[in-house]
């Protein structure tokens, strides 16, 4: 067993148990609060009502990530309140998220801004997704297929998961979790850009649409622990990833016309 590849579930202090996928996560949630704040002043919108959107959305978040894993993983509802027992999906987590950016929208009557907390949200969204997938390296899960090549065992192409947690037990798989990490990463610094340069409203949301969807996919596509839709083929994450990608797709195109058709007006 390569030790450097069997990544530490935590650390004790007494007989209590801290887990560094518990403290990734937190760290995501405060880094990507404070980098929405700050994001938020270029479109003219107050720290505290990102406070006030932070303190709606990530309750219905940790919800919608627990609810998503839970439906469609099939997971009796007795262990819900179970966190330390693990189960988050992040999708589930996006869309508790928009549910709370709408009632947010809707305690301060005013659906106009909308969008601009769309914009605002997303390089502080993928910059949380990419801290949290190494929380799920340190968890071991998320991990991809099982990897039988002993010359591709090894770190960071594949990771040493723990058959049952206790067993001793290990296997190589694919470090899934490490490569959309940093697909994250990069995606992050893009998305960030988008935002900071771009004329045009729904361009960050567009970009992260279209970069996060098309990465999910494929990565979902290799995998060890997809959900599937009832008997099919069809994996749930990756049907959600696409659409993703399209709606984004769908957007920028029509972002790029806009931007053709003022060029034409100014020439």
């Amino acid at each position: 067993m390569n030790l450097y590849a069997v990544p530490p579930r935590g650390f004790y202090i007494g007989n209590f148990e801290i887990r560094f996928y518990g403290i990734l996560m937190a760290l995501a949630m405060l880094i990507g609060v404070l980098l929405a704040c700050r994001l938020a002043k270029k479109r003219g919108i107050k720290a505290d009502d990102i406070l006030l959107l932070a303190v709606i959305c990530l309750p219905l978040a940790v919800i919608g990530a627990r609810l998503y894993y839970f439906i469609f993983y099939g997971m009796p509802f007795s262990e819900f309140f179970n966190f330390r027992g693990g189960g988050m999906a992040i999708l589930g987590g996006v869309i508790g998220g928009i549910v709370g950016v709408l009632i947010f929208c809707a305690i301060k009557k005013n659906i106009k801004i909308l969008i601009d907390i769309f914009d605002i949200c997303v390089p502080a969204l993928i910059l949380g997704q990419a801290i949290g997938r190494i929380g799920c390296f340190f968890s071991q899960c998320c991990y991809g297929n099982l990897v039988s090549d002993p010359n591709m065992q090894w770190l960071p192409y594949a990771m040493q998961v723990e058959t049952y947690e206790g067993s001793g037990v290990y296997t190589w798989h694919l470090a899934t979790n490490l490569y959309e990490s940093l697909w994250n990463f990069v995606g992050f610094a893009i998305i960030l850009v988008a935002f900071l340069k771009s004329k045009y409203k729904l361009t960050p949301t567009a970009t992260y649409l279209v970069w996060y969807g098309f990465g999910r996919a494929i990565i979902e596509g290799i995998r060890g622990d997809s959900l599937f839709i009832g008997n099919s083929p069809i994996r749930v994450s990756q049907l959600v990833s696409i659409l993703m990608f399209i709606i984004g797709t769908i957007i920028l195109i029509y972002n790029l016309i806009k931007y053709i058709r003022a060029k034409k007006r100014t020439n």
